[in-house]
């Protein structure tokens, strides 16, 4: 069993390349779901949403996110009326989250729910929110405290930051599913995949049972890096390690980690970081990380599936 803590595009990316290389047995993927908020009355989930349809291979290839296809008649109506178009929904994106929100309203769990919808897209690999309660990520900017979607989205990340909250995140329901891989002693190694690791993969961690379970660990953690030649190949992360006071590199992400993480695959761009990385008591490979297309996911999956199992081993 190997447990995959995603979110966002690059999350997705690996995600779908580790859904390729590994059966679904093998492979828990575990998506941030800090993000999450209600917008016109609907619950949406967007990086649970952006890992599904990139495994179900209907995602739209251009922007990363959102349906392949999409159309967009309610929003344009919806630009008609006055209403808010800031965050853009699709029409095909829209079915899913009202399914979404109407199953959360008869009392069902959000893992449940999330089962659901991705065994109706024919998706075999188990997807599971952090929490099945919600947590929400809240930026320190300069501009005053901003839900995240307001910052990313409605202010395209422009504010300075200055910190982040997860709220609710000290009483966050651990799905079942994932309480039972916690406790299973079977899981052979966790891959962070190269999410932003501020507003992606801290608020997994910030759950107490996922962050204790994960620092207690007898298994391998394996990351990699979203840093390639000092650019975040999507999203915000570079600018936001700057403005925290960090190198935006391969080894400031490492720095970032510290112990968490045992062994880090870089690009080989940033190959001269390797031996400085190693030198912080950390196993490094370098390769290339840049995921472009499906084939270059699962050859870069493969990799890492073969770096920690490595680790695994040398550990014994």
């Amino acid at each position: 069993m190997i447990v995959a803590l995603a979110g966002g595009v690059g999350g997705a990316r690996l995600a779908v390349g580790l859904a390729a290389a590994l059966p679904p047995r093998a492979l828990t993927i575990v998506v941030n779901t800090g993000d999450d908020f209600e917008h016109l009355g609907l619950a949406i989930s967007p990086d649970l949403d952006t890992v599904m349809y990139k495994l179900a291979g209907i995602e739209n290839a251009q922007t990363g996110w959102g349906r392949a296809g999409e159309t967009w008649n309610c929003m344009d109506a919806l630009a008609q009326l006055g209403g808010e178009t800031w965050f853009r929904l699709g029409d095909k994106d829209l079915a899913v989250h009202l399914l979404r929100t109407q199953a959360l309203r008869q009392g069902k769990p959000l893992s449940e729910i999330t089962r659901m919808l991705a065994t109706q897209l024919g998706i075999k690999h188990e997807i599971v929110p952090m929490s099945d309660s919600p947590v929400h990520t809240q930026v320190r900017t300069a501009s005053g405290v901003l839900s995240f979607q307001d910052y990313f989205v409605r202010r395209q990340c422009r504010p300075r930051v200055r910190g982040f909250r997860f709220a609710g995140a000290r009483t966050a329901q651990v799905p079942p599913l994932l309480q039972k891989i916690i406790g299973s002693g079977k899981v052979k190694s966790v891959l962070i995949c190269p999410s932003n690791p501020y507003v992606s993969v801290a608020p997994i961690l910030s759950v107490p049972a996922i962050r204790a379970w994960i620092d207690a660990r007898d298994f391998p953690v394996v990351a990699v890096s979203p840093i390639v030649g000092n650019v975040a190949l999507k999203g915000p992360a570079a600018k936001m390690m700057r403005e925290l006071g960090s190198e935006a590199s391969a080894l400031g992400i490492a720095r970032h980690y510290g112990g968490r993480v045992d062994g880090w695959v870089i690009d080989r761009q940033d190959a001269r970081l390797a031996h400085a990385i190693e030198n912080t008591g950390r196993s490094v490979l370098v390769t290339d990380t840049v995921m472009s297309n499906r084939a270059r996911s699962t050859r870069l999956a493969k990799k890492v599936v073969d770096f920690a199992q490595a680790l695994a081993r040398r550990s014994k």
